[in-house]
């Protein structure tokens, strides 16, 4: 199955077998410990406890769930912060490990965990995660498991300080420079115009090699006799003409050519043949409908000679929903089972829209959590287990599962 990251108090949580940061000796400790003995039942959980004895820090054993939602409590010893010099890391990395494998060998289907050893313990909240992440994410490959990673509040959950620094940097000045663009809407001369789009129109022909496609502004400028409009000949494949923009907006040519481009501007009229009719028209375009979202994603998969399991792994997706996938020839995906298997593919940002287009989405500029994807694919970060850890941190939907 797959790993997902929830809001919650872990005591509230359905699951097969709960995880509880327990003390080492019998008795009951502070935070989740405590919380899960009042809500299983303070006799009944602590008289099962007495028969597992003393534990060591790493290891893990099971009692009943009594009155939780759940079949199994998963008992397992944190160690004590001290600094990171005494094997606090590789023990948090054994609780993790041995829970897991305990609850494959209960049976169990689904397991919830705390971000063990970060309460009265002391365990760095950033390194607990990362090492959670490591752990959970290296089962998962090898097992069929729905994992829950409980967080109580969002102040529990923190992720490395460079990384959002990072990523609130990327986001905001995006936002900047569109603004700044968006505010440009004065009449230009037409000499800049022409340099302009022509520098479009040749990235356009060099990296998409498609037909009839324009460059559009925000807002077309009003300018009455001085457009001096030009045909290029070697825009001609285009159907289009060429204007030119005034120095200024030079700069923003990079960042603003995707968002801007539609199939018909208004104000550049098309060249493009002419159907007898438009019954024509629509009966010629409807016998060239490229592959669909289904057969595209395939097609890349034997590519790059990834198995299904490779994928769907990588992708944060169950098996049986990637088995729907593979069957269904008209399957339409999420949004974010569509990231997510761009993601698992480590497509580029280019190869991701044309993936999403297939499915009728996009990427948008004004959403938080795209602005982050985009972030991620550009600096080729593409665990999606670490993805998913930023969305979380921002409010922002998990990709996956």
């Amino acid at each position: 199955m797959a790993l997902q990251i929830i809001r919650n108090n872990i005591i509230n949580v359905e699951a097969d077998a709960i995880v509880n940061t327990a003390n080492p000796a019998v008795g009951v400790g502070r935070g989740v410990d405590s919380s899960i003995y009042e809500a299983a039942g303070w006799d009944r959980l602590l008289e099962a406890r007495e028969k597992i004895g003393e534990m060591s820090p790493g290891e893990a054993a099971w009692t009943p769930a009594f009155d939780l939602h759940a079949k199994y409590i998963i008992h397992t010893v944190g160690p004590a912060w001290r600094g990171g010099g005494f094997g606090e890391r590789e023990t948090v990395a054994r609780c993790y490990s041995n829970s897991l494998e305990l609850a494959a060998e209960l049976g169990c289907e689904t397991i919830a965990f705390p971000l063990i050893a970060t309460g009265t313990y002391g365990f760095p909240k950033d390194e607990a995660l990362r090492i959670a992440m490591a752990e959970i994410s290296k089962f998962l490959l090898a097992n069929e498991m729905e994992v829950l990673l409980v967080v109580y509040d969002k102040e529990s959950f923190e992720v490395s300080g460079k990384l959002f620094s990072d990523i609130k940097s990327f986001i905001g000045d995006s936002e900047a420079t569109y603004d700044a663009f968006y505010r440009s809407h004065r009449p230009v001369r037409a000499s800049g115009r022409r340099r302009f789009l022509d520098r479009l129109l040749n990235r356009d022909r060099a990296e998409k090699q498609e037909k009839e496609e324009y460059i559009l502004m925000e807002e077309a400028p009003s300018i009455d006799a001085d457009y001096d409009l030009l045909k290029d000949e070697d825009a001609s494949e285009y159907g289009s003409y060429r204007m030119e923009a005034p120095e200024e907006m030079l700069e923003f040519s990079e960042e603003y050519e995707a968002p801007h481009r539609m199939s018909s501007p208004s104000y550049a009229p098309s060249y493009s043949p002419a159907f007898p009719s438009e019954e024509a028209s629509l009966d010629e375009r409807l016998k060239h409908l490229d592959k669909t979202f289904q057969q595209y994603l395939f097609m890349l998969i034997d590519r790059r000679g990834l198995t299904d399991p490779e994928v769907y792994k990588k992708a944060n997706i169950d098996r049986k929903h990637f088995s729907k996938i593979r069957s269904n020839a008209d399957y339409t995906p999420s949004k974010k089972t569509a990231l997510a298997l761009a993601i698992a593919l480590e497509l580029s940002l280019d190869e991701t829209r044309d993936l999403l287009s297939r499915a009728g989405l996009a990427l948008s500029p004004s959403m938080v959590s795209d602005r982050i994807i985009e972030y991620c694919i550009e600096t080729s970060n593409y665990d999606i287990y670490e993805i998913n850890c930023i969305l979380f941190k921002y409010d922002q939907p998990t990709l996956g599962a």
